[in-house]
């Protein structure tokens, strides 16, 4: 046991930007021990909404993911398989980058701890935390779980009963078995750190996003931290990185896992760049371990603190929680080839609120994608570029009289309100953006698309007679209008839906290098009599509907029999 990878599967590159506008975001490396599934992927599609949405604003970003791979739970999964652990983690590991593949997930790291490089890195960052007396030998008593990988507090644990009826304790916060352990290791002086922790939480307020984690957080600082065992002996666990100097101890995996952040931006030579502009999506079931352990590991060593953790909650199925028992896991990579990658992004984007429990369900997902990708935002694509209104194919001519700044040409007040919403939605997508709410932007979009529609409708431009003059100058001022409204949409969703939004982008047009996030600040332009670019310029080749609408699943069993009705 204990081999590791000698060459690294990331992509590493120089940063050339000093300019300050860097950006580095990371998920959780996730935990070969089992498949890929959804909540998987939502940390993965959130971090890579947020890394679109910084290279659309001009940032150099960075985004890391990749796999945890050492530790008991991989041990005894890889025994169970009948493999070698590092085979049986190689094989887990390529199965995540092909779902974050069929996600449209950019990273531009996936780190494996098996890496020379971060074995390099933890035993680097070992080593600084024990010269520096944080790190020392003791003997550690207490309730142990192996499936978290933990061990908990009296407070943590709770009586419960097994499936045979038996007496066992549980941990309050997962519910997994635990057993009670004792063995010498050595420990971190995490005690030390509770009123540095606590500060730095009170004088950074955004540290910790949504606030309602942040304030749990908080409270968990209340209560006295004890110190932290952070290895194990090699006896029981020999998977994993040895202790420097002390091949009888194996590094704890949390502590291994959780310098993958540290490697990735090249520690221990070059990572102060990139590390000073670091933010981690995690779930709300790792908290601790990022909000307390981790904080408190890097003061000691001396390094940054992450900008923001943002943290997610959990996905259930139906209402339940999803368990092979039930069999109600869903598979992140069939279910983006049923609803298209650009619609399961939507959706994961569209429904998760990072504070609440979200709840999944195919029905779901088909409503959500005709009513606002198939019908709404395809609806207007259709209506602005097909032949029958749009019979030239061009992005169509302003008409300054028609629609005035002052409200005295054929445009209402409805127009008007609907101008200012759209006028306003990129200052909005970017404040939900940037608190970790990207299904509020999502709502702003839909909104203004529902305004964008009811303006076509109100005007009726099919209605209106092309061979006058002035109806062809409203008409064309119509599908402008519109057009103008669909680019905007277009940028903006780019982060969530990059298939989707090239389409649109594409059909009406607006060039690659015409797609960044000031693009869409420059809204509307003939209205405020500056010159617009793409006024009377070609539409890009018709590839057809926007967004295919879903057939829902017919039930089983309830077809009816020839001859009833």
């Amino acid at each position: 046991m204990g081999r590791r990878l000698s060459q690294a599967p990331v992509l590493r590159y120089a940063c050339t930007d000093d300019s300050g506008r860097s950006y580095y975001i990371t998920t959780p490396i996730f935990y070969v021990n089992a498949a890929p599934h959804i909540g998987h992927v939502y940390s993965a599609v959130t971090a890579d909404c947020l890394h679109r949405y910084k290279i659309l604003q001009g940032f150099s970003s960075r985004f890391a993911t990749g796999t945890d791979e050492h530790g008991l739970k991989i041990q005894q999964a890889a025994g169970t398989a009948g493999k070698e652990p590092l085979t049986f983690c190689t094989e887990v590991s390529d199965r995540f980058r092909h779902v974050f593949k069929s996600c449209a997930v950019s990273y531009t790291d996936f780190i494996r701890t098996t890496e020379d490089s971060h074995w390099r890195a933890v035993e680097h960052f070992w080593s600084t935390l024990l010269n520096k007396g944080w790190i020392y030998k003791g003997t550690y008593e207490g309730w142990y779980s192996t499936p978290d990988e933990s061990f908990l507090t009296p407070g943590q644990v709770t009586d419960s009963t097994d499936s045979m009826g038996r007496a066992i304790k549980i941990s309050t916060e997962s519910g997994h078995k635990v057993e009670w352990m004792k063995e010498e290791n050595y420990l971190f002086r995490l005690s030390g750190f509770q009123d540095r922790l606590r500060e730095w939480l009170q004088s950074n307020p955004k540290a910790i996003q949504p606030e309602k984690f942040y304030n749990i957080v908080l409270q968990w600082l209340e209560n006295d931290l004890p110190d932290l065992s952070v290895s194990r002996q090699r006896s029981r666990l020999q998977w994993g990185i040895p202790v420097p100097g002390d091949p009888e101890q194996t590094v704890y995996v949390w502590l291994d896992a959780l310098v993958n952040y540290l490697t990735v931006a090249g520690y221990p030579e070059t990572h102060s760049h990139w590390w000073s502009v670091v933010h981690h999506v995690v779930g709300k079931d790792i908290l601790k371990f990022h909000a307390i352990y981790w904080p408190a590991f890097l003061l000691a060593a001396e390094l940054p603190l992450p900008r923001a953790i943002y943290v997610h909650s959990h996905w259930t199925v139906q209402g339940k929680k999803m368990s092979k028992s039930l069999g109600n896991v869903v598979d992140p990579v069939e279910t983006s080839q049923k609803f298209t990658v650009d619609g399961f992004r939507y959706f994961l984007l569209r429904q998760g609120v990072p504070d609440t429990d979200c709840d999944y369900d195919d029905d779901k997902v088909v409503k959500l994608c005709n009513s606002e990708l198939a019908d709404s935002l395809g609806g207007l694509l259709n209506r602005c570029t097909a032949p029958s209104l749009n019979p030239e194919q061009v992005y169509s001519h302003f008409c300054s009289t028609s629609f005035p700044k002052e409200a005295r040409g054929r445009a209402v007040p409805e127009d008007y309100r609907m101008i200012e919403a759209v006028s306003g939605l990129p200052a909005l997508v970017k404040e939900h953006f940037e608190n970790l709410q990207v299904y509020k932007a999502l709502e702003a979009i839909s909104a203004c698309v529902r305004l964008t529609n009811g303006f076509i409708q109100r005007h009726a431009p099919w209605k209106l007679n092309c061979s006058d003059a002035e109806d062809k100058r409203w008409h064309d001022t119509i599908l402008h209008v519109a057009m103008e409204c669909l680019r905007i949409y277009g940028i903006l969703l780019q982060p969530v839906t990059p298939g989707l939004a090239d389409k649109i982008l594409c059909r009406i047009g607006v060039q690659p290098g015409e797609r960044s996030w000031d693009h869409a600040l420059d809204f509307l332009s003939k209205y405020d009599r500056r010159d617009c670019p793409y006024e009377g310029r070609k539409l890009g080749p018709d590839t057809g509907v926007l967004f295919n609408r879903i057939e829902r699943s017919k039930p089983k069993g309830n077809t009816p029999k020839p001859g009833k009705r």
